[in-house]
């Protein structure tokens, strides 16, 4: 039996166009501007932190794809039930997340690097599952690259520190988070 199916191919080719598409411009297409600022903030920290312009391109690069793709999925109706619960989840904890992560902030004395950290790599594993099957094993690298990155302890305790710069960044992340959540766009 034939398995052809031009739906199919469809959704393979919207997926690599707008991989390939990962640029700061499109950024600005398909999120709103406190996402872009917080986007930005996270691609600055990042190459604050890994002294790598290259590397922390290719993070932000990497988190673009993925939501493209899964936004594809969704769009396309390629999830299931339990894939969509499970997205549904993932969104629920990234929100529960940007709350905390913004309460850190806030409040003095209360970071604690391994919820941060515990919190991130639990989003990741929901987003595994709520893509499996749909996406490739390179994408799937993708996600574990992008959260394996801000899950890192040295990392968040860098961004979270009173050293400047990346005292900055943290407060227009959660600027941005604040925004973002009051928006419900997160």
């Amino acid at each position: 039996m034939d398995t052809f199916s031009t739906k199919s191919l469809a959704l393979q080719a919207q997926k690599k166009v707008l991989s390939k598409m990962a640029s700061k411009a499109m950024v600005a297409v398909f999120a709103d501007d406190a996402s872009s600022e917080v986007l930005d903030e996270l691609y600055r920290a990042t190459k604050e932190f890994t002294h790598s312009r290259r590397e922390a391109q290719k993070v932000l690069k990497d988190l673009v794809k993925v939501a493209v793709k899964v936004a594809v999925l969704l769009r396309a109706g390629q999830l299931g039930g339990d894939e969509l619960a499970q997205l549904r989840c993932f969104r629920r904890r990234a929100r529960s997340l940007a709350m905390t992560a913004v309460s850190f902030h806030q409040v003095a004395f209360t970071f604690d690097r391994r919820v941060l950290a515990a919190g991130l790599l639990e989003c990741r594993d929901l987003l595994h599952q709520a893509a499996g099957p749909h996406l490739t094993a390179k994408s799937h690298g993708r996600i574990n690259h992008v959260f394996g990155h801000f899950a890192n302890g040295d990392f968040l305790a860098a961004l979270y520190g009173p050293a400047e710069p990346y005292r900055s960044h943290l407060r227009r992340i959660c600027d941005g988070l604040g925004r973002m959540l009051d928006e419900d766009s997160i």
